[in-house]
């Protein structure tokens, strides 16, 4: 009797070990929220100077949340008013970054709370006849000549290497606030989730 009660210690235990062991084992990663403040994505020319639009985008890179300069490892890319994703080809303009990752994405309307899954069937990338990212903002006209996020527009976008995004950007004016003279421009501040996990299209 002692024999039987004793194997059936052992097993139980066995078995808790097995599945606490299993939960560390667990290789699913947390979904990451974080809020990016003062992107400086500057844009030389354009704008009514006469000039062409040029200079080097801004590449962001979902992965370690940070801004980077590889020619590789980016998501999107700011410069002025245009966002790039890292999938398809140029749009034409000078000092586009070379599309070198499977990027896409679409723009929702709702809110940044109300986006859970992505909807696959609406992904699309750069090409020839522009940026996928292009209409998420509003402009204003004289005399500000403001440029302001349109509310309820959320930015969804599948990373270079097929995990997502989803991007609610707040302001293109530095500190959130533009000046008197709306010159402080051209600063991104946004909310973003990543889901890094492969192949999961909720958030």
């Amino acid at each position: 009797m002692k024999t039987i009660k004793l194997l059936t210690l052992l097993a139980i235990f066995i078995g808790f070990s097995s599945c606490s062991d299993n939960d560390d084992d667990d290789p699913t990663l947390q979904v990451e929220t974080e809020t990016v403040s003062n992107l400086y994505a500057p844009q030389l020319g354009g704008q009514g100077s006469g000039l062409p639009e040029s200079g080097d985008f801004t590449k962001f890179d979902f992965s370690t949340g940070q801004i980077t300069t590889s020619a590789t490892d980016w998501d999107i890319a700011f410069r002025g008013t245009k966002i790039a994703v890292n999938g398809g080809v140029s749009t034409g303009l000078t000092d586009e970054p070379a599309r070198n990752g499977n990027a896409a994405a679409y723009i929702a309307s709702d809110t940044f709370a109300g986006i859970e899954s992505v909807n696959t069937s609406l992904l699309e990338q750069d090409s020839v006849n522009g940026f996928v990212l292009s209409n998420w903002y509003t402009y204003s006209g004289p005399p500000t000549h403001s440029i302001n996020p349109t509310a309820g527009k959320i930015l969804v976008i599948k990373t270079r290497d097929g995990k997502y995004a989803k991007v609610e950007i707040l302001s293109y004016y530095q500190d959130g606030q533009p000046n008197a003279d709306y010159t402080n421009y051209q600063y991104y501040t946004f909310n973003y989730t990543y889901q890094p996990n492969e192949g999961v299209t909720t958030f």
